[in-house]
Formats: structure tokens, C-alpha cells, sequence
């Protein structure tokens, strides 16, 4: 397969994506606004990642652009848990995407104790070609849940997913931990944002 091809859209859509997002970003610290964004970061999966991938779902790679959701992937971090919520309904009011579907794991959290919203969006691309739609992820998420989730990520690739019994409680207790955070920084979240306007201001 020819996959510098075939990933070259993807790696165009993530980075019109941040490109727009960081507009977003850009317009609030204009208007001397609370932005719901902190910061941004965007990937295509690697090739390995994509093959077992298809192979642990027993997609052909003829069809990984329809089945595979996740080829483009941004990540929207956030300051609190509302800010997530603003920026699903920015995201929802835009017209130059269309959502597919919508995973709530901050008020429905999986298992493991992982929180994070995940939207997937069919985004037109140009290429070569012509016009193309391709499918890509938005993960939104707060600072807290971003720390936990990195951390996870790192110990399923060390343990091969198999992470131990013990470890996956302590994972369980810190995930449930770092959300107390957020909703404690929740409560405070006025004074926050009045002491960010005044460094701002300075």
C-alpha cells in the first residue's frame, strides 16, 4: 500500500483543524475572554498502529478510511470541565464539518476510570484528486484528564494492554482523584478567570 498517499489527507485535515481551533483560541484572548481552549495538539496514527488496529477488528485495509475512525486525531485541552462542553457546542454550530457521532466519557466514564469527550467529525479535504471527506476524532478533555490519559496510554504500551491487577486500581483511584480536581477547580473557576483577565490586563 501506498501509505504516504493515502495518510497525506489525514495529516492535511489535522492540521487544518488545530489551524481553526487555535483561531478559536485566538479570538477569546482578543476580547480579553475566558478561551474554553488551553491548548491544542493534533497526530495521524502511526502506520503499525493503523495495520493492528485493522487487524484486531478484522477490517481489510481496503476499507480502513470508512471503518477506521481515528486515522486524524486532534486533542482540545481544557482549563474545567464546563469549557469542554462550550467548545463540543462550538463545534457542533460550525458548517465547514459534520458530526457522525458522540462518545460522553466525562459524565459516562469508562471503566478504567478514563473521562475525555470524543467527537467524530467527516471533514472535506482538498487533494490532488479533487474533494475528499475523511473521518477524524476531536478528543476534548481538561488539563487533569489529559495528565491521567497520557499516563494510561504510556503503561497499556508497556504492559501490551495487560496492565496489572494492582496497577489498574491505583490507575482507578488517581482517575477518580483527578476528577475531584476538576470539580474543585470548578468552584473556583470565577476567581480563576478574573485573576487570568488581570494578568492579562498587566
Amino acid at each position: 500500500m501506498k501509505w504516504q498517499s493515502i495518510l497525506a489527507p489525514y495529516a492535511q485535515v489535522v492540521e487544518e483543524l488545530k489551524v481553526k481551533l487555535k483561531g478559536i483560541r485566538k479570538q477569546f484572548e482578543y476580547e480579553s475572554e475566558h478561551s474554553p481552549i488551553e491548548f491544542i495538539t493534533g497526530r495521524v496514527k502511526p502506520v503499525p498502529s493503523i495495520i493492528e488496529k485493522a487487524e484486531s477488528r478484522k477490517i481489510s485495509l481496503e476499507h480502513i478510511e470508512s471503518e477506521i475512525q481515528d486515522i486524524a486525531g486532534v486533542r482540545v485541552v481544557c482549563q474545567f470541565v464546563d469549557d469542554i462542553y462550550t467548545v463540543v457546542e462550538m463545534i457542533r454550530a460550525r458548517n465547514d464539518l459534520t458530526i457522525v457521532e458522540e462518545k460522553d466519557y466525562v459524565s459516562q466514564k469508562k471503566e478504567s476510570g478514563y473521562r475525555s469527550y470524543h467527537l467524530i467529525i467527516e471533514y472535506p479535504v482538498e487533494t490532488v484528486s479533487g474533494m475528499k471527506k475523511l473521518l477524524a476524532e476531536i478528543q476534548i478533555r481538561t488539563l487533569a484528564m489529559n495528565f491521567w490519559a497520557t499516563n494510561e496510554h504510556s503503561l497499556n504500551y508497556k504492559y501490551r494492554g495487560r496492565i496489572p491487577a494492582n496497577i489498574k486500581v491505583r490507575l482507578q483511584n488517581a482517575a477518580e482523584a483527578a476528577f475531584k480536581l476538576d470539580e474543585e477547580m470548578s468552584k473556583i473557576k470565577y476567581e480563576v478567570q478574573e485573576a487570568q483577565k488581570m494578568f492579562h490586563r498587566k
